[in-house]
């Protein structure tokens, strides 16, 4: 729907606009989030290929210049004869026999409507973050240093940068951002917070020690000015491939844009900071999942109807990309009269589908892939590396078994 209609994170008119980080998580091998990349990869993922393409150094993680990103999709969807872009804001849930919803978390109040009455519930809630981005030159070399946590990736790329704080500063800046106003929620609104994306202001309200174990933890980043960690850091990473920008990692907040410039301002090395990017929270919409969707992401009230993206029920765009794939594949299989069977419980994709369809009730949450979501292995293994090395050894290995069973269906991954 944009550039007509906006939405309170988005700034471009561009498709697959990255609003909330750059990181796309670890591609660290034998992690979980590694599974699923290469699991996505395997089956020929479009989305994961213009990650690729458009990829910045940022240590063990999969980041993205999000211009380059955006451009480099919208490039490709473009140029594919039998896709018809179309921009307006669709008020009501598609007519066709066979269609995916894929609209976001921040999915528009008529649609979100209309959805609730189709399913009969009401869309359950959190508030989501995005953290601020500052200009690269404004920020104070002299005092911020090139370093990953402990020595992982190329520190002298500049992939991350590090403002240390002593024990004075950092109580300092806490008290300061204890201060400060935030913007308020609205009044039939109230705060639930997705834990892994908690608000600076709210982790700091936990305990004087909360951020300093959390987004400020000076663990394995030590100065090299004095060969030891600091008190507390704020780590900065690159946001584009000319390193013209950085993000303030974790830093995620609601605080009002004055308000939060002057808070910022006191992490030494950002004295003169320019913002191009404040910290924002805004509202996240999802669907109460295993009530209302099985493990085809294919809604119960309507069965040539299937969801995809954050709004079935996960969270982070790598799970975002890996349901749209699953229902993709599901819904090109139903408009042909075949099926496709969900992927196998021990892979990433199939363990993420299974969360969804099966999760718990009433307090069904969005997830990350996680091993956690994975089946045990048959023999007990204590060995925590070896362990995730044989549960990916095996979830790819019921990948490569399933996959063929998907050329059914002219899947999405198989566009150019």
């Amino acid at each position: 729907m944009r550039p007509h209609v906006s939405t309170p994170a988005h700034r471009t008119a561009g498709m697959a606009e990255l609003v909330c980080s750059n990181s796309l998580k670890s591609e660290s091998v034998h992690t979980a989030p590694w599974l699923l990349k290469q699991e996505l990869r395997r089956a020929g993922s479009l989305l994961l290929a213009c990650a690729d393409e458009a990829a910045v150094p940022g240590g063990q993680a999969l980041a993205v210049d999000r211009d380059r990103f955006s451009a480099a999709v919208e490039r490709a969807l473009a140029a594919e004869p039998r896709i018809r872009i179309v921009r307006r804001e669709a008020l009501e849930l598609p007519a066709a026999p066979v269609a995916i919803l894929a609209t976001g978390p921040l999915t528009a109040p008529p649609l979100a409507a209309a959805l609730a009455r189709l399913t009969g519930r009401e869309h359950l809630y959190f508030y989501d973050a995005i953290s601020p981005i500052v200009e690269a030159d404004s920020v104070n070399r002299d005092v911020a240093y090139a370093a990953s946590r402990y020595g992982k990736g190329d520190a002298g790329d500049g992939d991350y940068w590090n403002c240390p704080l002593d024990r004075e500063q950092y109580h300092r800046f806490r008290d300061a951002l204890l201060a400060a106003p935030s913007y308020p929620l609205r009044a039939f609104e109230e705060p639930r917070y997705f834990e892994a994306c908690l608000p600076l202001e709210e982790l700091a309200r936990r305990g004087p020690e909360t951020l300093r174990f959390g987004p400020m933890k000076p663990v394995g980043l030590p100065d090299p000015r004095t060969g030891r960690p600091p008190y507390a850091v704020v780590q900065l990473r690159r946001e584009t491939l000319r390193a013209d920008s950085f993000n303030l990692v974790g830093f995620q907040n609601h605080l009002r844009f004055a308000d939060q410039a002057a808070v910022l301002r006191l992490i030494p090395g950002l004295e003169q900071a320019h913002f191009l990017r404040f910290g924002q929270v805004h509202r996240n919409s999802y669907l109460q999942a295993p009530a209302v969707l099985d493990a085809t992401l294919r809604l119960r009230a309507c069965p040539g109807l299937f969801v995809a993206g954050q709004l079935c029920g996960t969270e982070g765009y790598v799970e975002a990309i890996a349901t749209g794939f699953l229902a993709g594949v599901f819904a090109a299989a139903a408009a042909g009269g075949a099926s496709v069977p969900p992927p196998p419980r021990a892979t990433a994709l199939g363990s993420l589908a299974h969360y969804i369809a099966h999760g718990p009730l009433p307090d069904y949450a969005p997830a990350n892939i996680s091993f956690d979501l994975l089946p045990p292995l048959p023999v007990p293994e204590r060995d925590r590396a070896l362990r995730h090395q044989r549960q990916c050894e095996a979830a790819l290995a019921a990948f490569a078994a399933w996959l063929p069973q998907t050329a059914v269906a002219p899947a999405l991954c198989a566009l150019p």
